[in-house]
């Protein structure tokens, strides 16, 4: 039987080309990603990704664009499944008033998950800080977006 998770990133860039990304703590494993998750029964990913970060952020956002869709093998590291991870440009409806940090993982406590955020800056980003291959490449295509823009 093959058994597909499918997760859904939101890419949030502020006005100082900063990238809003998520460390976390969970299943005994500390992590960097972006923010966003995975698919419940029944949703869409636009639909996903907006109750993903109303429940991590608080804060309502816009879908911007597509940016990118997972077309390599990934399995997953918490099980036997594999990823298949979508990310949106998106922007946010408004202020974020959610606690940030500039300490990687500045959580405390022993609960099961803990989630912190940081503000990185896109520029000095190197793609290893991210945890997982898919968002190491996403970070580089990030940065191609970028300077092909500039």
């Amino acid at each position: 039987m093959n058994i597909f998770n499918v997760r859904v990133y939101g890419i949030l860039i502020d006005k100082d080309q900063r990238l809003l990304i998520s460390d976390e703590f969970e299943h005994e494993k500390k992590f960097t990603k972006l923010p966003g998750g995975g698919l419940e029964f029944g949703e869409g990913l636009i639909e996903a990704l907006k109750r993903e970060f109303l429940e991590e952020c608080t804060l309502p956002v816009e879908i911007i664009r597509h940016f990118y869709t997972t077309d390599f093998f990934v399995k997953s590291i918490f099980n036997d499944s594999q990823v298949i991870s979508v990310y949106y440009l998106i922007k946010a409806l408004e202020a974020p008033a959610f606690k940030t940090s500039v300490i990687p993982f500045d959580f405390t406590g022993n609960e099961p998950a803990m989630q912190s955020f940081r503000w990185v800056s896109l520029a000095e980003l190197e793609p290893l800080e991210m945890t997982f291959e898919t968002e190491q490449y996403v970070i580089k295509l990030l940065k191609k977006d970028i300077q092909k823009h500039s």
